[in-house]
């Protein structure tokens, strides 16, 4: 770089005694950190695998009575350091779903009277599809492979 050495008045003396102008030699091993995230998102098209999804697990609960039960879940895994967040809407479970896959969220944990009678939650991946129901347990587990 010949730019950096004369923008920051960098001399050096030479052999004989002259005053010489360096020459820079850098490099940056991914670019810029905004060029970095822009060759991510473009590779994986917006759909991250989970361990780098700002958010891994989009809870949708199929009515507002299931509120609570999504929100003991969501406290659950975040204590398991889970990145999760509920979709709390008054909508239809079909409009809440649609959001969820638009949302690009790596996995999709529907709850339900099934899933509250059973303690577990109905997993969906955006990337291998229905997954069956499961505990959070076994869930984290699954995150973590």
């Amino acid at each position: 770089d010949f730019q950096m050495p004369e923008r920051f008045e960098l001399h050096y003396t030479d052999s004989e005694d002259e005053q010489e102008r360096p020459v820079m030699i850098h490099r940056a091993l991914l670019g810029s950190m905004e060029r970095f995230a822009g060759i991510l998102i473009e590779h994986y098209a917006g759909r991250f695998p989970a361990w780098l999804a700002p958010v891994q697990a989009r809870i949708v609960p199929v009515s507002d009575k299931h509120l609570e039960y999504a929100g003991q879940i969501a406290e659950d895994l975040r204590a398991r350091g889970v990145r999760v967040s509920v979709d709390e809407r008054s909508e239809s479970v079909g409009k809440k779903i649609r959001a969820a896959e638009l949302g690009r969220f790596p996995f999709m944990l529907v709850v339900g009277d099934r899933e509250m009678d059973a303690g577990e939650v109905s997993v969906r991946s955006h990337q291998d599809g229905e997954l069956g129901s499961m505990a959070v347990e076994k869930f984290c587990m699954l995150l973590d492979s």
